[in-house]
């Protein structure tokens, strides 16, 4: 029988489909029922530092005499309004055998770090930080963004001992020495992108509204070509996501040089029953091209290293054939 087992942030999975953070993680059923299907690893849907209620927030940074600690439950950790959020963590790690990551998005600085501290203690194996961040002034340079990133993760890396992850979105000047510095700032894995909501407007009643709609099987292309450009230049581990919507995606994400693949859509359209489709066809592939484990396929056609700009060059003649073919 194939092995698909496989290590993501230095955890051991039993395959490398992960269930995203999204509304399909947010329950312990929903959880148990994705790890009946075969999911490989979970993460949490992200808690919002928003979701706080406004009476609870206090500012880390500040001194408070102990009663006020004592009025907000500090030692119980009541007013990070993280109860619930640890909870779901403990009983997950307490009813399921597979990973079990946290997902948090934080606007202020130090709930980054103290949020990790009680994540970890609860019991989760990893957290994956989901950071949204744009530079909407002319004011921000492009340097300042990347530097909120580093700084979160070394503040979390110094704050907790379990794995961490950061989940990236795409419009980064140079994706490689990013990611390069992420790495250098302790991060254990970089998830390729992220998807945000999108600008729309309502041209009858001249608002500004949101779109998000499910991912398409053509946005894995994107992060496609960026794990296999990161493969050979990163030693920490690289998570894909978007565009998952069948066993083919994740057979190229792997042999771009993916640990694992994140899946979220895919299940809310088909159900979970989506990843026992995707594992068994898995298997049929790997079988049928006698293949007996995925590590060594890993990475296989990933750009070289020692070939400086291959990855540019490889596309730039692409794209120069593809215009070609249609002139």
């Amino acid at each position: 029988m194939p092995d698909l087992k496989t290590k993501y942030l230095n955890l051991e999975l039993n395959n490398p489909l992960i269930a995203a953070s999204s509304g399909v993680t947010k329950s312990l059923s929903n959880l148990k029922r994705l790890e009946e299907y075969g999911i490989g690893a979970v993460v949490l849907k992200s808690f919002f530092e928003e979701s706080i209620k406004s009476d609870q927030i206090l500012n880390p940074a500040e001194d408070y005499h102990p009663e006020v600690y004592e009025y907000f439950g500090y030692e119980h950790d009541k007013y990070f309004g993280l109860n619930e959020y640890c909870d779901l963590i403990a009983s997950a790690k307490a009813s399921m055998k597979i990973p079990v990551i946290a997902s948090i998005n934080c606007v202020s600085a130090d709930w980054w770090f103290k949020f990790s501290e009680q994540i970890e203690a609860a019991g989760a194996d990893a957290i994956e930080l989901n950071v949204f961040n744009y530079a909407s002034s002319r004011n921000f340079a492009s340097p300042n963004i990347e530097k909120i990133y580093t700084d979160i993760v070394k503040g979390v890396k110094n704050s907790v001992k379990i794995p961490v992850a950061i989940k990236i979105g795409q419009n980064f000047t140079s994706i490689p020495h990013f990611v390069s510095d992420l790495e250098k700032s302790g991060v254990n894995g970089v998830v390729l992108f992220n998807r945000f909501t999108d600008l729309d407007m309502d041209i009858d009643n001249f608002e500004f509204k949101t779109s998000f709609e499910f991912s398409e099987k053509h946005e894995f292309f994107i992060p496609l070509r960026w794990i296999a450009i990161l493969y050979r230049q990163v030693k920490c581990s690289l998570g894909a996501s978007t565009g998952v919507k069948g066993f083919e995606e994740v057979v190229k994400f792997l042999l771009a040089g993916a640990s694992g693949v994140q899946i979220a859509s895919a299940i809310y359209q088909q159900g979970p029953e989506v990843i026992s489709k995707i594992l068994t066809d898995l298997e049929e592939w790997m079988r049928k091209h006698e293949i007996e484990n995925l590590a060594t396929i890993k990475g296989k056609l990933s750009f070289s290293v020692g070939a400086e700009g291959v990855a540019n060059y490889y596309m730039r003649s692409q794209f120069m054939e593809k215009i070609t073919q249609y002139e």
